[in-house]
């Protein structure tokens, strides 16, 4: 078991006892823990995307699935994950720490409660409304006949996804503040192996019912949400929650919550209103576009979910515990320590998928329908969005440490400048680069959108340990600088010697690429004494050699 994730017995009469302080090793521990959940899951969403390529590639079947997705998606991420587990963790955690199990347990089911009318009604609206709202996102899908009729069928059929994963979010914030993170991190699995079973299974089977095969992918979205409810719900029951028919409004932590949701939606918008906007502009760009952008994104998205979204995950409930007992200075801690583990893993990442964009791509997608015109329209949209990695995942830690301090409207104004600069940026790049332009737009916002977050964050802590962070930042620069070099050294070797590479010699390329970037990068950070580096090895060493948490 892991140092960092103690067995806790399910017990609902008496309070948690957290720990004032966590160490280092703790937090890095618990991310881990979350990480290697969250790989697993990541590696199913590749294939998930990998079987979507195959058989639909990026014509106006994928297009249309993926702006009927985005509305669904949209609310999710503005509504049900990202606001509602930033807002409900500290504040669970909190009725936990000086109330207990039984307290607590209370103020999860009255939030599951009211997220199951406050989405229903939503639900309701958007299939009400579902045609004029994918005409506004999508109204040039008009003049492929059929396109837009799509489009609508899939939004109306998916909608309910949102109340799903609402319920799974609260789930997942109660889990999390039990510091059990493996479950909530794996169970988005079980909607990447719905959506690879739906799309091997069901499509063949569409067009004998007169349906589109696409639709298949809008079953399996479904399923997935069930899914993943019900491998967090078996997870709570063991801790010792039941759900029950409870739903009092008057209850000062579920309006607590739900105040916070308020303003903490308009500050985790940002990245979702961008990707809106994106999608709407996409939509202009021609057949393929917005399938190109998606691919591209998610891939981009990849190491911000193994280990962005893992270091904010792990980081939160410490946040949480630092602020309850009012302690300013372990939340700076631990503030400066996620942002120093984030740019050591970001940096990185970021400048091996410029370098490596095509063939990554390449090896991941190019077969079926999905062409090598396909390849190199997505390679060019995933090198645009790399650098928004940084940005991406220093929000993810930055936003919920404003909420562990109790306030949510400094994000939330942050979060709309953000999406003005964002249209802005889209519109004008949009017509000097096209849909690369679009990708650039976003990388730009979500930098911006970070330093912002990170200097009033900084304001308000007292500092982030500035000198510590920038000593850092320099070495991980040189590191990185070091590895870039011999990843494109690499890479150059590999096109003269394959210049039309197999799937086998893709795989080999590639491989050796990312494996002599991972070496060089290692010796570069241990030559430079980065602490980050050789903290994380040793965690993840450790981890490996103990027997998995029963979670």
């Amino acid at each position: 078991m892991a140092r960092s994730e103690p067995a806790e017995p399910a017990q609902a009469s008496s309070p948690a006892q957290p720990s004032s302080g966590h160490s280092g090793s703790g937090l890095t521990g618990s991310a881990t823990v979350v990480g290697a959940a969250t790989m697993t899951s990541r590696v199913l969403g590749l294939v998930r995307d990998q079987a979507l390529a195959f058989f639909f590639g990026a014509g106006d079947a994928m297009d249309a699935f993926y702006v009927a997705f985005r509305v669904p998606n949209l609310m999710r991420d503005l509504f049900a994950e990202g606001a509602m587990s930033a807002a409900f963790v500290p504040t669970f955690t909190r009725r936990l720490t000086k109330d207990g199990r039984e307290a607590a347990w209370r103020l999860g089911t009255q939030l599951i409660n009211a997220l199951i009318v406050v989405t229903g009604v939503l639900v309701a609206a958007g299939t009400l409304f579902a045609e004029p709202i994918t005409r506004t996102i999508a109204g040039d899908f008009a003049a492929v006949p059929g396109k837009l009729e799509l489009t609508t069928r899939m939004t109306r059929l998916m909608l309910p996804f949102l109340t799903l994963v609402a319920i799974a979010a609260a789930c997942m914030g109660m889990l999390n503040s039990l510091r059990r993170f493996f479950t909530p991190a794996l169970s988005p699995a079980m909607f990447n192996v719905s959506l690879i079973l739906c799309a091997v299974a069901l499509v063949p089977l569409m067009p004998r019912l007169g349906l589109d095969p696409i639709m298949a992918i809008a079953v399996g979205v479904l399923v997935g949400g069930l899914g993943q409810i019900g491998a967090l719900y078996w997870a709570l029951r063991r801790e010792g929650f039941r759900y029950r028919f409870l739903l009092d409004p008057k209850d000062r932590g579920l309006r607590e919550v739900l105040s916070l949701m308020g303003p903490g939606t308009i500050a985790g918008a940002a990245l979702q209103v961008n990707l809106l906007v994106t999608t709407i502009l996409a939509t202009s760009q021609g057949t393929s576009a917005v399938s190109w952008l998606t691919y591209s994104f998610r891939l981009m998205y990849l190491p911000i979910g193994v280990f962005g979204v893992s270091i904010a995950t792990a980081a939160l409930p410490v946040l949480s515990r630092h602020a309850a007992l009012d302690e300013l200075a372990g939340v700076r801690k631990t503030v400066s320590e996620g942002l120093r583990l984030m740019l050591m893993l970001m940096i990185p990442a970021t400048v091996g998928l410029i370098l490596l964009a095509e063939p990554i791509v390449r090896l991941i997608f190019e077969r079926g329908l999905f062409t090598a015109a396909d390849t190199r329209g997505t390679a060019l949209a995933l090198a645009c969005y790399a650098p928004g990695i940084i940005g991406y995942s220093a929000v993810r830690l930055a936003v919920p440490s404003f909420y562990a301090l109790g306030t949510s409207l400094t994000p939330a104004l942050v979060s709309i400048g953000t999406m003005v600069l964002n249209v802005a940026l889209n519109l004008i790049l949009v017509e000097a680069a096209g849909y690369q332009g679009l990708a650039m737009g976003n990388a730009i916002a979500a930098l911006s959108n970070a330093g912002m977050l990170l200097f009033l964050l900084r304001g308000r802590l007292g500092g982030l340990d500035d000198r510590v962070v920038l000593d850092s930042l320099v070495r991980i620069t040189i590191a990185t600088a070091i590895m870039g070099a011999a990843v494109w050294a690499t890479a150059h070797q590999f096109e003269i010697f394959w210049p039309e590479p197999s799937l086998v010699e893709q795989l080999v390329a590639v491989g050796s690429e990312i494996g002599v970037g991972l070496i060089v990068l290692g010796l570069a950070a241990r030559l430079l004494r980065l602490r980050e580096f050789e903290q994380a090895m040793a965690q993840l060493s450790r981890r490996f050699r103990r027997r998995p948490s029963r979670d």
